[in-house]
C-alpha cells in the first residue's frame, strides 16, 4: 500500500510548464487583424460550435421558480442543429454544499459572462496554455473581476467562485446523429479547475487559478476553427439572447457584405439557443426575440432597413414574415436582418485573420 505522503503528491496539482503558454497553438489563437491597441483590447474568438449552442439556457430566475413548484429537472436535454447534424445535448447539474443545505445548479447567464470573460483573458500573453491536456487559462479571481467589471458585469469574489465550481462541476454530453460531428463523452463545462495558493482561498483573491476549457474548445484550438470579433460589444448587451444572437452572426453570418442578407427562423432561435423555454406563451417569446435583434441594430451590427409601406417610407429594423397554419396561427416567424457597416468590416477582418492564422500554421 502506498504512503499518504506518496498519495498527496501525486494528487497535488502541478502549474503547466512555461513552454504551454508559449506553443504555436497559444501564438495563433492571440493572433489578431487590429489597427491600433484599442481595438486589439476589445478582441476575442468565438469558437462556432460550441457559441453556438444552448449551453447557459436555465436562469437563476426560472431555476428558483422551477424548485419552488417542484418541477426542477435532475437531467436538462436540449435538441440543437449543427451544420446539418442534429445535436443532443444532456445536461446534469452542479451540486453545491452552501449553508449545510445541497443545491443544484445549471450553468446560466452568469456562467456564460465568466466563460466568455476567461476566454478573453485567454487571449493575453503568459495566460492562455495549452499542452497534452487540453486548453485552459491562467488567472486570479482579482483579475476576472476587473474585467468583468470592465464589460459591466460587477460580481462579487464568492458570486464568481460560485460561478467557477458549477462550471467545474455541471456535467454535459454533446452527441451527434450522423458522422459529420464527432461524438464527445460527457465532460464537465471545465474539465479541471485548480487553484494555488500560500492562503485561504476566502481571504486570497489574487491566488493563481487554472481552468482547463470544455474538450471541444481544445479541440477547435487545435483546428484553428474560430473566429475573432468584437467582444467587447457582445458582453454590452443587455440581454442573454443579444448575446448568443451576436455570437451566432459571427459564426454563421461570415459572409456579411453591405447588402447581403441573413435569414433566421423564430423556431431556430428557441432550439438553438434554448432562451425561450421559460416564456409562457410564443408571444412572450417572439417580443423577447424583437427586443434583443432591435438592441443588434441600436449597437451597430445590424443594419434597419427602409421598406415602403401603405406609400409612405418607413424605417424598420428587421423584416419579419410570419408562417401561418391551415387555420391562421402562426406557426413560425422569419426575420430577415442586414449588416451593418462596422459588423460587415469586422467580418471580413475575421476572415481575414482566420486565412493569416492557417498560413502562419502552415495549412
Amino acid at each position: 500500500m502506498s504512503s499518504p505522503e506518496k498519495n498527496d503528491k501525486e494528487n497535488k496539482f502541478e502549474p503547466p510548464p512555461k513552454e504551454a503558454f508559449a506553443c504555436t497553438q497559444i501564438d495563433l489563437f492571440q493572433t489578431f487583424l487590429y489597427n491600433n491597441d484599442d481595438q486589439r483590447e476589445k478582441m476575442s474568438n468565438a469558437i462556432p460550435l460550441w457559441d453556438c449552442l444552448p449551453l447557459y439556457s436555465v436562469s437563476r430566475q426560472w431555476a428558483h421558480k422551477m424548485r419552488k413548484d417542484g418541477v426542477f429537472p435532475q437531467l436538462l436535454i436540449r435538441n440543437s442543429l449543427y451544420q446539418g447534424s442534429k445535436i443532443k445535448i444532456e445536461i446534469q447539474p452542479a451540486r453545491l454544499i452552501e449553508n449545510e443545505v445541497v443545491t443544484e445548479y445549471y450553468p446560466g447567464g452568469n456562467e456564460e459572462l465568466i466563460e466568455a470573460a476567461l476566454r478573453k483573458i485567454a487571449t493575453l500573453q503568459n495566460h492562455g496554455y495549452h499542452d497534452e491536456s487540453g486548453y485552459g487559462v491562467c488567472f486570479s479571481v482579482h483579475q476576472l473581476r476587473k474585467e468583468l467589471k470592465k464589460r459591466g458585469h460587477t460580481r462579487s469574489y464568492q458570486e464568481i467562485v460560485q460561478s467557477l465550481r458549477i462550471m467545474a462541476r455541471s456535467s454535459i454530453e454533446i452527441t451527434a446523429e450522423n458522422n459529420k460531428i464527432k461524438i464527445f463523452d460527457t465532460c464537465n463545462y471545465f474539465k479541471r479547475l485548480s487553484s494555488v495558493s500560500r492562503f485561504d482561498l476566502d481571504e486570497d483573491p489574487n491566488a493563481k487559478w487554472y481552468v482547463e476549457f470544455h474538450p471541444l474548445i481544445t479541440k477547435a484550438l487545435r483546428a484553428m476553427d474560430y473566429r475573432q470579433f468584437n467582444y467587447e460589444l457582445m458582453m454590452s448587451h443587455d440581454t442573454q439572447l443579444s448575446r448568443w444572437l451576436h455570437k451566432y452572426l459571427v459564426a454563421k453570418f461570415t459572409y456579411a457584405a453591405i447588402g447581403q442578407k441573413f435569414e433566421i427562423r423564430f423556431t431556430t432561435i428557441k432550439r438553438d439557443s434554448g432562451l425561450l423555454e421559460s416564456f409562457g406563451s410564443h408571444r412572450k417569446a417572439m417580443q423577447y426575440v424583437r427586443i434583443s435583434l432591435a438592441e443588434l441594430v441600436n449597437k451597430g451590427i445590424l443594419e434597419p432597413k427602409l421598406l415602403c409601406i401603405n406609400g409612405a417610407e418607413n424605417l424598420i429594423p428587421f423584416e419579419e414574415s410570419k408562417v401561418l397554419s391551415e387555420r391562421g396561427k402562426v406557426e413560425d416567424v422569419i426575420y430577415t436582418i442586414y449588416p451593418a457597416g462596422k459588423f460587415s468590416s469586422e467580418s471580413k477582418k475575421s476572415n481575414a485573420n482566420a486565412n493569416l492564422v492557417k498560413e502562419k500554421s502552415g495549412k
